[in-house]
This record gives C-alpha cells, structure tokens and sequence, in this order.
C-alpha cells in the first residue's frame, strides 16, 4: 500500500502520469496537455477531482487499518491466554476486512469515475500503471491475510472427548 500510495503512476499516457497526490508532466509532452491543464513539465498536486480523492483517503484508510490489524494479530500471537488471542484474531480478521473493503472500493472507483471524463483528457491511450496494478496485489495479499487467520484461529484449541464407563457394579468412572 505504501508503493501505490507514493506513485504517481497510477494511470499513464503519452508523457503524463497521474496519482493518487501528483500528476506529472514529461518534457516533451504533447500539446495541448490532458484535463486543459496549463504547466511545464514537472510534477504537481494531482488534481482537485472528488474520485481522486476519495481513491487517496481509501488507500489511506486500507494502510491504516491494515498496519491495526497486523499488530493486533501479532498481539495475538504473543498471548499465552486463549481467550485474549480469540478476541484479538477476531478483532483483527475485522479490521482486515475493513481494508479489504476499503481498497476494493478505491479500484472500483478510480477507473470507473475516470472513464466519465476521458472525453476531456486530449489523450487516444491512456493505460493503467504499476502502482494501481500494486494496489490490486496488496487486495490480493489482504484477502490472504484473511483466510490465513480464518484458518489459524483454532490451531491451537484443545479438543477432547469425555467417556463415561459403567462397570457392573453400577459404578461409573469418567
């Protein structure tokens, strides 16, 4: 999250890039520039444009919660009470999906805002870069994580069957 949330590679064109907080501007880039924006080559606030946003605070919000969730499970690894190591996996398997969540409508977002104004960005090609596809790995990575705790969290629980025995007698032993 962190690699996708410091690009600016998050959709490329033809000498322009753009993310979640810059958009940049290669020299020798063609004119008139994507969006009618007015600058020199050089990187700059991304624009002020609400699916942007909101993609950012997402993102934001995913690593948040995600670096929450991974203390908390390493908490819960550390416990030697059962209880207390339940309660935080629970909390963590939670708060992961939280994340899960939050990226998920950040990558739905940012594509499907963006192709409403693709008629405004001067630009034939535009294509996806490394840092949205980075995005998609650490979904991918979270929902892992998911099923890793789904999967640990009884690992350690103790099952055991309790028999009772009646001898003729009419004594019973357990």
């Amino acid at each position: 999250m962190i690699l996708c949330l410091a690009s600016s590679n998050w959709l490329t064109a033809e000498k322009f890039r753009q993310g979640l907080w810059e958009q940049c501007v290669d020299n020798g880039a063609m004119q008139p520039l994507p969006f009618e924006l007015k600058v020199k080559p050089g990187c700059y606030p991304a624009r002020k444009v609400p699916y942007i946003q909101w993609a950012a605070a997402l993102c934001v919000i995913t690593l948040l919660l995600d670096i929450l969730a991974t203390v908390m499970t390493g908490m819960g690894l550390c416990s030697k009470d059962p209880t207390r190591k339940y309660t935080l996996y629970r909390f963590a398997l939670y708060v992961m999906v939280g994340a899960l969540l939050s990226v998920l409508i950040a990558l739905v977002i940012y594509p499907a805002c963006f192709a409403s104004e693709i008629e405004h960005s001067n630009r034939s090609v535009w294509e996806f870069g490394w840092a949205y596809g980075v995005a998609w790995g650490a979904a991918i990575f979270l929902f892992g994580a998911i099923l890793l705790l789904l999967c640990d969290k009884e690992t350690e629980e103790i099952y055991y069957k309790e028999r009772t025995i009646t001898h003729e007698n009419g004594d019973s032993k357990a």
